[in-house]
């Protein structure tokens, strides 16, 4: 919950030019819903694309507060996180709701980027695997095939989330390793393998690197050393 408008269009003033020669990866940004349209704007002609932090399940209806996959579409951004961890801890959102809301934003065209990952106190108990597992069984399996392929997923562990404490590579690289094992059982070996697992908690410009040497991790998704252009810039150009 960051930036106006006005501050939005700043941002990618600074951003664009940092990105311009990158082409071997996708750049995709989530500002709040009030900044899309001047993202949009401001990403114009660039390979940058931008997507919304979260998405009712309803087209539309008595869901004050709540903003629809047309809505989002009509911004023109074409991506949308779903089940962030900041959702699940603070505004009650569930494997169920996930699921609903991961279909809506695929009824509507857009990718859904869906946030799995465990509490500190699961991690110290010895249950991050039954967590994750847990997760996608109720959150991702009731896609089909082809829902399935046009998602990715992003391992978020809630004691890495804002904290500046991030999950080493290899512990990042064994959740990744159980949630792919969850996409094989479901989906079959080929889905699995073709699946982009992200990993998000505090990321940085100076851990990056080490995370993303990890075979299992695909990409990442940042939050605070976002904020900033240059710093979120040095992460895109690792």
């Amino acid at each position: 919950m960051y930036k106006t408008p006005a501050e939005t269009t700043s941002f990618f003033e600074t951003f664009r030019p940092l990105v311009a020669s990158v082409e071997h990866r996708e750049i995709v940004i989530f500002p709040s819903f009030t900044n899309l349209a001047a993202a949009v704007e401001a990403t114009q002609g660039t390979r940058i694309r931008i997507g919304a932090q979260n998405i009712a399940w309803a087209k539309e209806g008595a869901f004050t507060g709540e903003v629809s996959g047309p809505m989002i579409v009509a911004t023109g951004a074409t991506y949308t996180i779903v089940g962030h961890s900041e959702r699940r801890q603070y505004f009650g959102e569930t494997d169920e709701t996930v699921l609903k809301r991961t279909l809506a934003a695929l009824e509507f065209g857009l990718t859904p980027i869906i946030c799995v990952g465990e509490h500190l106190k699961e991690r110290e108990s010895g249950n991050t695997e039954f967590v994750l597992s847990r997760q996608f069984q109720k959150g991702i399996a009731g896609l089909s095939k082809q829902q399935f392929a046009r998602i990715a997923i992003s391992y978020e562990p809630l004691w890495a989330i804002g904290t500046g404490k991030a999950a080493t590579p290899e512990i990042a690289a064994r959740a990744h390793r159980v949630i792919r094992a969850e996409a094989k059982a479901s989906f079959g070996r080929e889905a699995a393998a073709a699946i982009r697992i992200l990993y998000g908690g505090s990321v940085k410009p100076d851990n990056v690197r080490s995370l993303m040497a990890q075979e299992e991790i695909d990409g990442v998704l940042v939050g605070g050393a976002s904020l900033d252009a240059v710093s979120f810039a040095s992460i895109v150009n690792f």
